[in-house]
């Protein structure tokens, strides 16, 4: 996946070979932001633009600004793998925590 990065926001970008321009939407935001342009040059700065944008609304609006993501992360999964990620956190010397950040570290590629 190609993706742009401004001011902590991730942009997913696709080429749309049929109107021959590069697309872009903003991701992990309910708001539905999206830009294009026909280099990337001019896709980056209608990317930051976009951002602009959407922080000068929310400021006039006086609500703060959504962010991808908050940091806590909530997850439901089965008794069993519950009990291996603490067993798995455990035997490496970690919180599952500590343990899980590192998995989805490596996952994401960050």
């Amino acid at each position: 996946m190609n993706t742009m990065q401004y001011q902590g926001y991730t942009a997913r970008i696709e080429f749309d070979e049929r109107d021959s321009i590069f697309v872009g939407r903003v991701l992990g935001l309910r708001s539905i932001i999206s830009f294009h342009g026909d280099t990337v040059a001019q896709l980056r700065s209608e990317f930051e633009a976009a951002v602009d944008d959407f922080l000068q609304d929310c400021k006039a609006q006086g609500i703060k600004p959504e962010k991808p993501a908050s940091g806590k992360l909530m997850l439901r999964v089965p008794p069993e793998v519950h009990g291996a990620a603490i067993v798995a956190a455990q035997a490496s010397g970690k919180s599952l925590n500590q343990w899980a950040t590192e998995v989805l570290q490596d996952a994401a590629q960050v």
